[in-house]
């Protein structure tokens, strides 16, 4: 009998480890949007100028802010949690621990992914608002500067320049994507335990 209970709780320990990982890494996505939301809201209402309102209504270099903003979102908090679904089925529908190599690759997807997708997206809003400030006339707090005045002092003001880093932050979310998915087909072939 205490055999039966001991196994039981094993397998319960096993059931979802992954799928657990990448709902933690979620929550932990979804907290750093709203601490970024409110750091954006709350330099609205007193510390930044010009306004970020300002810059996203302005557009052109401001665009950059928008994409790297919606983009987090999207991939950041929802990307990450819908990939634990990913997980739960493999290792709790199928009943297939990962192990080996899989884990291994299980452990890049979810590092890549969550590196790669903050470095990306906070830089592109980072790089969009200083740009998209610049481009403002001085009245509103912007500098007046064009698109090349932009492009050479704030986006390529920056060692290597920020669509540099933006691609490099890009290339690793994808590796680690890549990983995970070359994870779940290794998985997909297992036999379950």
């Amino acid at each position: 009998m205490g055999g039966v209970v001991i196994d039981v709780m094993a397998r319960e320990a096993l059931k979802g480890k992954w799928a657990t990982r990448f709902i933690v890494a979620a929550y932990v996505q979804g907290a750093l949007a709203v601490g970024n939301t409110l750091f954006w809201v709350i330099g609205q209402l007193g510390f930044m100028k010009p306004e970020f309102s300002r810059v996203i209504a302005f557009g052109s270099a401001g665009t950059w802010f928008t994409v790297g903003y919606l983009s987090y979102l999207i991939v950041g908090v929802i990307g990450v949690a819908v990939t634990a679904l990913f997980y739960h089925y493999i290792e709790n529908v199928l009943g297939k621990p990962y192990k080996g190599i899989a884990n291994t690759l299980a452990w890049l997807h979810l590092i890549l992914m969550n590196v790669g997708v903050i470095g990306a997206t906070w830089l592109m809003m980072v790089g969009g608002y200083l740009g998209g400030a610049a481009m403002l006339p001085p009245e509103v707090g912007g500098r007046g500067w064009n698109a090349g005045q932009v492009h050479t002092n704030i986006f390529y003001g920056i060692p290597l320049g920020y669509p540099t880093w933006i691609a490099m932050f890009i290339f690793l979310l994808a590796i680690g994507v890549a990983c995970g998915g070359l994870g779940y087909i290794i998985m997909w072939r297992r036999r379950a335990e």
